[in-house]
């Protein structure tokens, strides 16, 4: 039998000129003796709901004049794993994931969570297993906007050998990436700089100012506005596809870095609910015990609809 909740209103109407108040207000204004952090924890552990469903986001925004009812002694809830995130392979050394789009390989603030590496411990938690017991270290990343395989060393004997398979070169990258316009198949080099002079990457005319970055491109599909390419990587600097493309003057579908070069001839980028770049394929060998080791990602439902998309405006 459940419980009487705790607490029990409606969602009232907001002040005049002023948005609707989000979930965490609506408690905070019943509950003053606790704070923020409370509240929104109250949201996170599964107590609140509204209109009878568990709320897990304490910004969410309710409607006007549903039922809003907290029950401090609800069962715990988890919040699901992010759709298209899955461990593909894991031993001793070794631990290679399927990630989504819009999460970042590692923390780039302080305090920013929902990354790679908290995926993959909540996953471990999950399955009965100490999480914090075991250490991640990172060897690889892929962007944030992009989607695809990403490896981590569990052991410091792999993450020297993975370190090694990465800096020389050794791992065989396959990405799938969609470019505005008519994309040529062929070779692209250059040296990146980390400011080309208007604060972003690119390539120098100036040899020794930058990293030697090789990329390979591939055309799978044409359609009237942009290309489908299969990408490999010889190097891996950080954006090297966007860039390379995006210097080229076939930027990435969905970019919105690397489009300065596109502004200044008049066009403007072609708008995609996400950054058409993943990383479908991984292949290297293990580090300690020397099997090779390969690994394909399917392509995620919403880069498929935005290709779908493209191919019937012919």
């Amino acid at each position: 039998m459940t419980s009487p909740p705790d607490l029990a209103f409606e969602v009232p109407a907001p002040a005049p000129g002023t948005p609707p108040p989000t979930l965490a207000a609506l408690l905070r204004e019943r509950l003053p003796e606790r704070s923020w952090s409370d509240v929104r924890a109250l949201c996170a552990r599964g107590k609140v709901t509204v209109a009878g469903a568990v709320v897990l986001d304490p910004a969410a925004r309710p409607p006007l004049g549903q039922r809003i009812e907290l029950r401090t002694t609800a069962r715990i809830a988890r919040a699901p794993m992010p759709a298209g995130f899955q461990i593909v392979f894991e031993d001793a050394h070794l631990v290679v994931i399927e990630k989504p789009e819009g999460i970042s390989s590692v923390p780039y603030e302080r305090k920013e969570s929902g990354t790679a590496l908290d995926l993959i411990r909540e996953a471990w938690r999950r399955k009965g297993a100490k999480a914090t017991a075991t250490p991640l270290y990172t060897v690889h990343r892929i962007d944030k906007d992009t989607s695809g395989l990403l490896c981590f060393a569990k052991t410091k004997l792999g993450e020297r050998g993975l370190h090694r398979v990465f800096k020389e070169h050794l791992a065989e990258r396959t990405y799938l990436a969609c470019a505005e316009g008519a994309v040529r198949a062929g070779r692209m080099e250059s040296e990146l700089v980390e400011n080309r002079g208007d604060g972003i990457r690119g390539s120098t005319r100036h040899v020794g100012q930058g990293r030697r970055a090789v990329t390979h491109v591939e055309v799978l599909e044409s359609f009237p506005a942009a290309t489908l390419c299969r990408v490999r990587l010889e190097t891996g600097r950080t954006h090297q596809i966007r860039i390379h493309l995006a210097e080229s003057g076939h930027p990435l579908v969905g970019e919105t870095v690397y489009v300065r070069d596109l502004r200044r001839s008049g066009r403007e980028p072609m708008p995609a609910p996400r950054l058409m770049l993943h990383a479908a394929t991984l292949g290297f060998e293990h580090p300690v015990t020397g099997k090779a080791l390969a690994f394909a990602c399917e392509t995620p439902p919403e880069f498929l609809a935005v290709i779908d998309r493209l191919r019937s405006a012919r």
